[in-house]
């Protein structure tokens, strides 16, 4: 298990293989991920605790949606989507396929690319 600090909170990854991914991610509140999409990464996420915003597409054909705990979201590849924290801090649970570093970021409030 490996605690990774991140500019929105921290993830900590519980489960790792050649075939899955399983994470928790902790969003602080007023704090968002990058609006972003995955080109092979396959990933589901399920509020534990929070109220999480979760924005799908971008511009003209974007939705916002809020999830509580129990919900949870199916995101494929090519899906365009962005994880905030609005009402108070969050925790993810996400499971995934291995891909880490599949990430492309279209907007990012911490000056990554």
């Amino acid at each position: 298990m490996r605690k990774i600090e991140k500019p929105w909170g921290y993830e900590i990854i519980w489960a790792e293989t050649d075939r899955y991914v399983g994470k928790i991610l902790h969003i602080e509140k007023g704090f968002s991920l990058s609006l972003q999409y995955h080109v092979v990464k396959d990933e589901t996420v399920m509020v534990q605790s929070g109220i999480l915003t979760m924005q799908t597409g971008q511009d003209y054909s974007s939705r916002s949606f809020k999830m509580k705990p129990g919900e949870s979201f199916h995101i494929s590849p090519g899906t365009i989507h962005r994880m905030s924290a609005v009402e108070g801090s969050v925790d993810v649970i996400e499971v995934s396929t291995p891909e880490l570093d599949d990430v492309v970021r279209l907007a990012d409030n911490y000056g990554r690319v």
